[in-house]
């Protein structure tokens, strides 16, 4: 079979659906998860989930040929805005820090692998909520689900155009994620609204349909 290598936060337990066993039965997807590993933390040694190391550790003993990352909505919804916040400088700036970081990261694992990179999922969080972990750990910040909307978009964005130019292959998912209201689709929300991530039975098929022919 061939290995397929899969590295993110908390939205890559979704590689482990039945959907992509039945999509790619010729694939075994070896998934690597860290809880709240961030863009911007990647670079930073003492980050409490140690991502790196742990995304190293696993370049360097898989036999997969194809690596797949996936960093997800906790980075672009919440934790840029946190960290201008705490350092006192702009929301901007922490964008192209972590899509540096972000980008060398990626180039560090195209020494080794044929890479994927799957676009940031979209902030479900809608304004006003207090439930859930993630809303509760990050309450104190106070831009609206539209501004991290446009603010994940805009990562996208960057982080396409930095694959395209790089020849790394990019996997898209906005346009089919955005609903008309300029949010993210409720058919992708979770079906317990104090869990962030998208709906898995939705998710998997959206990213299945989109990786027919990359993989």
């Amino acid at each position: 079979m061939k290995e397929i290598l899969v590295l993110g936060d908390s939205h890559t337990p979704i590689f482990n659906h039945p959907s992509f066993h039945a999509g790619f039965p010729d694939c075994y997807f070896e998934v690597i998860t860290v809880i709240g590993a961030t863009a911007s933390g990647l670079e930073n040694p003492n980050t409490k989930t140690q991502a790196y190391p742990i995304f190293k550790q696993a370049m360097e003993q898989s036999a997969a040929q194809t690596a797949i990352v996936m960093l997800g909505e906790v980075d672009t919804g919440f934790v840029i805005w946190y960290r201008a916040n705490k350092y006192q400088e702009s929301v901007s700036a922490m964008q192209a820090r972590a899509v540096a970081s972000y980008s060398r990261f990626l180039q560090e694992l195209a020494a080794r692998y044929d890479v994927v990179c799957i676009s940031t999922p979209l902030p479900t969080i809608q304004d006003g909520n207090d439930w859930g972990e993630v809303a509760n750990a990050r309450r104190e910040v106070t831009a609206s689900q539209q501004e991290r909307t446009a603010l994940t978009l805009e990562f996208n964005r960057e982080m396409q155009a930095f694959c395209v130019a790089h020849g790394l292959r990019y996997v898209m998912l906005d346009a089919a994620s955005l609903g008309e209201d300029g949010l993210v689709k409720r058919t992708l929300l979770n079906p317990d609204p104090r869990d962030h991530h998208y709906n898995p039975e939705a998710y998997a098929h959206l990213l299945v349909e989109h990786l027919k022919g990359v993989l």
